[in-house]
């Protein structure tokens, strides 16, 4: 038998070393004969002699390694068969051919299979509420991760359409600069109308039907795009599910991944009716398109399917993938199969186990369950770790430039490269400058949000910024304030998920459907104050705005107080800020006065002081606590040096002046601006709020501390007047002469 076996394998040597000289032979005398004639594929036209041969010669190896792997396999085969001539393994063929197992001829037009460097990968999504905002953001992770452009190959273009007020899709500008990410938000509403008419029995929707619309949403010249739900994380380089694209037929437009489940079957249970669908049907929360779908009347296509299977169907239960499927099984031809890896589906009664032999193989894992990472799988704590990995990581790492590759035009962006490299790395003050041109991450409407159809025209909103550390202050403030509130939180990715959990675990938060929530992501080494609150106040929907910092709390009943005020003082008519006057309490434990009366009582008593009397008192000794203390009506007061009252104002009010960062001058620069301005300045008589005890923050100890942060705070106060001076003139004058007294 060992014998017998010997004599195989040298029979099989002998016969791969002599296939292989005579094809290296036969392609050597092919290459001499200059001007014979040669058989190509009339797909390669009226091209040079020279390129018609070399093709031809590629086309020629390409089949003769072909046939040596083939040998090769065999050859391993042999090697690894037992006594009783049974093989211990073989391979299994690619699942990745069309419909049929249809395989492409030899004389076909060599397919793109790979992907170009610098090429730019198209990424629709459809993104469509809270949930979906923050899954989104993961998904990106997973794809920026594992993407070649990281290693500086192919660029990435996001397009995304969805909700309302842009809250579908927080990939601002500010997540990937120097990738170009893009927000078809303009047509979202637009076409809903397009689908609002299919009832749908889908969690998801209206929006589960969205990507029937792609033909319309998507920008005319686009030739192919991968098209993903938010519900989805890459396990591998995205470069290579585009490369697919080079598969395709002529005849084929979208590629999709056969379902895993056996819904289209219609065994499930008694009586189930699923839509019709090609075998198991197809799952199309990653799918392939190309931009021929649309010149194929795919509008007109998928609507005249609807329509009749609504007849009898009545309604969709899968959403978008019921109709996508119908349409399939009128024109198998239309769809090219996908590996089963590259969607491997984690809702219950799947067959996703078999579409990989170790959890390495897979390359998309599909969250298509409504349970989401509960869901049932003997594999779904590695696919959570993973899935928790991306949902934590640091973001700021993702975002590098395409080395080597040019940069699409961007004029923001180009600005801000240009202001950066005329930083002088030797000035004191570099990291102060720095800190004010980072451009940071940011994630709006970070929560549930309900958005005002029509506010009210005396409405105001609470505007504050916070860190992780005055977390514990947001429950005190709902309870005081019951209007909307618009809050920037400075967090890392992880710090985020934390405050997730915490308000899902908090009865008073996750009772609040009016308290906006936007996440600026930390990145550089001070605190960019001014920048959280622009972000709270440029997210506001009401007409005025109280501006306040986290650790305040305000008297109760103080939202009905100030839209009374703001109509009985007409503030719409004229141009004012109303200052509420602010004390504090060294007692972290404080019954919290229910009326002026009380606080006044509470203030002789020593339990509570003016805010800041012993150690800044110019920052609020102009609102005049003397007279307010028997005041029964609003007040007017001058501007002082270093005066920084908390303020209401209207919602086009000036902007925070970003350059001040950490502590110091943030608010002092702000109330100066509005003076220039001309603002009035105006003291409620029955408003007050009461700062609470905390910790001193990082940047105070710095400003402390050190001598250079105070000196380079100072520099910044001088370039902010010249500033000032040069935008309003004389009128700017008094403000630099009250620096110098």
């Amino acid at each position: 038998m060992l014998r017998s076996w010997r004599v195989k394998l040298k029979l099989l040597l002998a016969t791969v070393t002599l296939a292989v000289l005579l094809s290296w032979l036969y392609l050597f005398v092919g290459s001499l004969e200059y001007g014979r004639f040669l058989l190509l594929p009339p797909c390669l036209g009226e091209q040079p002699r020279r390129d018609v041969e070399r093709e031809a010669l590629a086309s020629r190896v390409r089949r003769v390694e072909e046939e040596n792997q083939q040998l090769r396999l065999q050859l391993s085969q042999v090697q690894v068969e037992g006594s009783d001539g049974s093989p211990q393994w073989g391979a299994s063929a690619e699942d990745g051919d069309p419909p049929g197992g249809e395989r492409s001829s030899p004389t076909a037009c060599p397919k793109q299979r790979t992907v170009h460097k610098c090429e730019l990968l198209h990424v629709a999504i459809v993104c469509a509420g809270h949930n979906a905002s923050r899954d989104v953001v993961t998904l990106v992770k997973s794809i920026l991760f594992h993407s070649a452009a990281e290693k500086g190959g192919t660029g990435l273009v996001l397009e995304g359409w969805g909700g309302p007020l842009g809250v579908a899709l927080p990939l601002r500008r500010s997540w990937v600069p120097h990738r170009a990410l893009k927000h078809w938000g303009s047509g979202r509403v637009a076409l809903q109308p397009e689908v609002s008419w299919i009832p749908n029995k889908h969690y998801s929707g209206i929006y589960g039907l969205m990507k029937l619309t792609l033909t319309k949403a998507l920008p005319s010249n686009l030739s192919k795009v991968i098209v993903l739900d938010t519900d989805i994380t890459f396990a591998t380089d995205i470069a290579e599910l585009w490369a697919v694209f080079g598969k395709f037929s002529d005849k084929q437009v979208i590629g999709l991944v056969e379902n895993q489940s056996d819904w289209y079957l219609g065994n499930l249970w008694k009586n189930h009716k699923p839509w019709p669908a090609l075998g198991r049907g197809f799952n199309t929360g990653e799918c392939g398109l190309l931009g021929r779908l649309r010149r194929l009347g795919w509008e007109q296509m998928w609507r005249l399917t609807a329509e009749r299977e609504l007849m009898s169907m009545l309604s969709t239960s899968l959403a978008d993938q019921d109709i996508f499927n119908a349409v399939i099984k009128q024109d198998p031809a239309l769809v090219y199969r996908l590996p089963c890896f590259w969607n491997v589906q984690l809702s219950d009664h799947t067959r996703s186990e078999q579409c990989y032999t170790e959890v390495s193989d897979l390359k998309v894992i599909h969250w298509n369950s409504p349970k989401k990472l509960r869901v049932k799988n003997k594999h779904v704590e590695f696919f959570r770790n993973l899935y928790l990995t991306f949902l934590e990581y640091d973001g700021n790492l993702l975002r590098r430039e395409l080395f080597g590759c040019a940069s699409l035009p961007s004029p923001p962006s180009d600005q801000l490269q240009q202001a950066l490299e005329e930083l002088d790395e030797d000035d004191p003050c570099y990291d102060f400058r720095r800190q004010h041109l980072t451009q940071h991450r940011i994630h709006l409407f970070f929560l549930q949000y309900e958005f005002l159809a029509l506010p009210n025209p005396t409405d105001v909103t609470l505007v504050a910024q916070l860190s992780m550390d005055r977390l514990q202050m947001l429950e005190a403030i709902c309870k005081h304030w019951a209007g909307p509130i618009s809050l920037a939180l400075y967090m890392s990715d992880a710090e985020a998920q934390q405050f997730l959990r915490y308000d899902q675990a908090s009865e008073v938060l996750s009772a609040r459907r009016n308290v906006a929530y936007h996440i600026v992501y930390k990145e550089g080494q001070f605190y960019p104050i001014n920048l959280l609150r622009n972000v709270a106040l440029a997210n506001t929907q009401t007409p005025y705005v109280f501006l306040t910092d986290i650790d305040f709390l305000p008297m109760y009943g103080l939202y009905d107080y100030l839209r009374n005020s703001i109509q009985q003082l007409e503030l719409p008519q004229r141009k004012a800020a109303l200052i509420v006057p602010a004390f504090e309490t060294l007692h972290y434990r404080l019954t919290f006065p229910k009326s002026k009366a009380e606080l006044l009582s509470m203030l002789d008593m020593g339990s509570l002081y003016t805010f800041r009397y012993h150690v800044w008192p110019k920052g609020h000794a102009p609102t005049d606590y003397a007279k307010w203390r028997t005041a029964t009506v609003p007040y007017r007061v001058a501007w002082q040096p270093d005066f920084e009252p908390y303020v209401v104002v209207r919602r086009d009010c000036p902007k925070y002046d970003q350059r001040f960062v950490g502590f110091g001058w943030n608010k002092v620069s702000h109330i100066m601006e509005l003076d220039a301005q001309e603002y009035e300045l105006l003291v409620l008589p029955n408003a007050f709020m009461i700062h609470m005890p905390h910790a001193p923050s990082f940047d105070i100890s710095k400003f402390r501390l050190s001598a250079g942060y105070r000196g380079c705070l100072q520099t910044l106060r001088e370039e902010f007047h010249q500033d000032l001076s040069r935008r309003y003139g004389a009128a700017a004058l008094k403000y630099l002469t009250a620096e110098r007294s």
